[in-house]
C-alpha cells in the first residue's frame, strides 16, 4: 500500500472508533498518526517495526498495523469496525461538516443509513430537532453533500499524471508521435479523464487502460498529428480565437509550425484556455513563462519544530542539494496548537539553530520565517516584539473557515495591512476536491496587497494550488508579486514546486514577477526594503 493509502486506512479507523464510542485516547492516537502520515511521502512498504517506530507519532502498535496493511491490505481492527457499520453510514463519515459523533446521532436517533437519506432528511428540515444541530448546520450539510456529488469522477492532476506517465513512456517505445492532450496537456489542476493522442494507427491500444481513471485515446495518422494535438488540447474558445477553422489540412512539423501558419504567436499548451492569452498572442506580447529552473529559493516550509517530519538541518541540506540558494522556514505559530505551533521559547531555540546552520552551510542561507495564523479578528499571532524577530512572515488562515465573503475579506485585509506581513498564504484555504475555499473579494485582496507591498502565495501543494491561477493576471496588472511555495512538511514536499510552476504558467507568470525567482542577494535586499 502507498503511504497515502495507509494514512486513509488510519483515518477511517479513527473515525469508526469514534463512531462506536471507543477509547478516546486510542482514537486520538490513530487520528494523529493518520494526520502525520498524510503529510509525508516516505515509502512505508518495506520498513520493519524497528524502522517504523522511529517515525514521530508511530507506536509499536501502530507500526504493527502498518505492516498488517502492507501484507493484507487491512487490519483486524478495521475489519471488525467495518463489519458492524452499514456502508451508507461509512459514506456519511466522508461528508464535511459532521464528525463521527454527529453521524452517530443521525444513525441512532434518526435511523439514517445513507447519504441520500441524510440529504432527504435535511430537505425535510428534520435535523433541527436534534440536540447539537440547527438550521445552519443542516444547510452546511446540504451544501457539502452537493459539493461532494459535483466532484464525483474528478481527480487531482498529480494523481492522473502518475497513471498517465508509464503509459506515455510505453507508447514512446513504439512511435515518436505520442502526447498527452486535453486538460492533462493544459496542466489543469482537476482532471476527469486522461486524453492521449497517438499518431500511429497500426498500434493496438486495447492493453492500455486503467481501472482508476478513464483513458481516452485519440488515434490518427502521423501526418495530422500536430494539427490534431493543437485542436484536441485547446478549449473551443481558444480555437475560434486563433481561427483554427481556417488552418490548411496538411502535415505540420510541430505545434509551433501550426501557430506560425495561423500567423499568431505560439501559445504554450498551458495557455490554451480561451482567456487572456488570445489578446496577447494576437499582439505578439505573450511573455516567456516561468520555469521550475528559474526558482532560486524555496519558502514556506515546516520542520519537526511544528508538524514537519524532517529536522531543520535535514530540510536545509536537502534544499541546498537540490540547487536552491536559500530556504525559508515557516513553522506554525502558537495558535495552531493542533500542528505543534511554536511557543516563544521555541522560536528562540530555532533561531539559534538557524544561525549555527547558516555558518555551516554558507553561502546557502536559511531565513527565519513563521506561518503566522491570522486569528479571528484579523490580527497576526504573537506580539510585535516577537513578530519583528523574523526575517519574513507568511500570514495564513487555518481556523474558523466558515465565513461569508465580507467576513473573510475583512479578516484578510486586516492581516495584509499589518506591517509585519510579507506573504499572504493560501488566500482562500481551499483543498481541491476536498473543500471549497472561503469566499473572498479577490480584487479587494489583490488591491490591498498592491497598496501594502504584500506578496501573494501560490501554494504549490497539488491539493491547494491557491491562489487560483485565473487571478494571477490581475495580480500582475496591479504589480503584486507571486511566491511559489511548496508548504513542505518533509523533504519530498519540495518537489511540489513543480505543480505550482505548472499552474503559475497558466496564469502568465514570469520569473520577473515571482518573489522566489530572485537570487539570494536580490531576495535579501527585498526583505531589507520591506523591513
Amino acid at each position: 500500500m502507498t503511504t497515502e493509502d495507509i494514512a486513509d486506512a488510519f483515518e477511517i479507523t479513527s473515525k469508526l472508533m469514534e463512531l462506536h464510542n471507543e477509547n478516546s485516547f486510542k482514537v486520538k492516537a490513530m487520528a494523529s498518526a493518520a494526520y502525520r502520515l498524510s503529510k509525508t511521502r516516505i515509502d512505508l512498504s518495506d520498513k520493519s517495526i524497528e524502522e517504523l517506530i522511529q517515525i514521530e507519532g508511530i507506536t509499536k502498535g501502530l507500526a504493527e498495523k502498518i505492516i498488517d496493511l502492507n501484507e493484507r491490505g487491512t487490519t483486524k481492527e478495521l475489519e471488525e469496525l467495518l463489519s458492524k457499520t452499514p456502508s451508507g453510514v461509512i459514506e456519511m463519515l466522508g461528508i464535511k461538516g459532521i464528525g463521527p459523533k454527529k453521524v452517530r446521532q443521525l444513525w441512532l436517533e434518526l435511523e439514517l443509513e445513507s447519504v441520500t437519506e441524510l440529504l432527504y432528511a435535511c430537505q425535510e428540515n428534520r435535523l433541527v430537532t436534534i440536540k447539537g444541530f440547527g438550521e445552519k448546520t443542516q444547510q452546511t450539510i446540504i451544501q457539502n453533500i452537493e459539493f461532494k456529488k459535483s466532484n464525483a469522477g474528478k481527480f487531482h492532476f498529480s494523481y492522473a499524471e502518475k497513471i498517465a506517465k508509464p503509459i506515455i513512456d510505453s507508447l514512446l517505445k513504439l512511435t515518436d508521435y505520442v502526447s498527452l492532450t486535453g486538460a492533462m496537456y493544459r496542466k489543469c489542476e482537476i482532471i476527469d479523464e486522461i486524453d492521449i493522442l497517438v499518431g500511429d494507427q497500426s498500434i493496438d491500444l486495447d492493453d492500455y487502460y486503467s481501472e482508476n481513471i478513464p483513458i481516452n485515446f485519440i488515434q490518427v495518422n502521423e501526418t495530422v498529428f500536430y494539427r490534431t494535438l493543437v485542436e484536441t488540447s485547446s478549449i473551443k474558445e481558444h480555437l475560434s480565437g486563433i481561427q483554427f477553422q481556417n488552418l490548411e489540412i496538411k502535415k505540420y512539423n510541430s505545434e509551433k509550425d501550426v501557430y506560425s501558419n495561423l500567423n499568431i504567436q505560439y501559445c504554450e499548451p498551458e495557455l490554451r484556455e480561451g482567456l487572456f492569452e488570445l489578446e496577447k498572442a494576437k499582439a505578439n506580447t505573450l511573455p516567456k513563462l516561468i520555469e521550475l529552473t528559474d526558482l532560486k529559493g524555496i519558502l514556506h516550509n515546516h520542520t519537526t519544530y511544528s508538524d514537519g517530519l524532517n529536522t531543520l538541518e535535514e530540510m536545509a541540506i536537502y534544499a541546498k542539494q537540490l540547487g536552491y540558494e536559500y530556504l525559508g522556514i515557516c513553522d506554525h505559530s502558537k495558535s495552531a496548537s493542533y500542528a505543534g505551533g511554536l511557543k516563544v521559547e521555541e522560536i528562540i531555540l530555532q533561531h539559534n539553530d538557524i544561525d549555527k546552520l547558516n555558518k555551516q552551510l554558507f553561502p546557502f542561507k536559511i531565513f527565519k520565517g513563521i506561518e503566522s495564523d491570522i486569528i479571528g479578528n484579523g490580527n497576526l499571532d504573537y506580539d510585535d516584539d516577537v513578530l519583528k524577530s523574523f526575517d519574513f512572515i507568511v500570514a495564513s488562515i487555518h481556523s474558523n473557515l466558515k465565513m461569508d465573503e465580507e467576513h473573510a475579506t475583512n479578516r484578510l485585509l486586516k492581516a495584509i495591512e499589518n506591517p509585519f506581513t510579507t506573504i499572504l498564504g493560501h488566500p482562500t484555504g481551499r483543498l481541491l476536491l476536498g473543500r471549497p475555499g472561503y469566499p473572498i473579494d479577490h480584487k479587494k485582496i489583490i488591491d490591498a496587497c498592491a497598496a501594502n507591498n504584500v506578496v501573494i502565495e501560490l501554494n504549490a501543494h497539488p491539493y491547494r494550488l491557491d491562489i487560483d491561477w485565473r487571478w494571477i493576471p490581475y495580480c500582475l496588472e496591479k504589480g503584486v508579486m507571486i511566491s511559489i511555495n511548496p508548504d513542505a512538511h518533509q523533504l519530498k514536499g519540495y518537489h511540489d514546486m513543480y505543480y505550482g510552476t505548472l499552474v503559475a504558467r497558466k496564469g502568465l507568470l514570469t520569473k520577473d514577477n515571482c518573489l522566489n525567482a530572485m537570487n539570494l542577494i536580490s531576495f535579501e535586499n527585498y526583505l531589507a526594503t520591506k523591513k
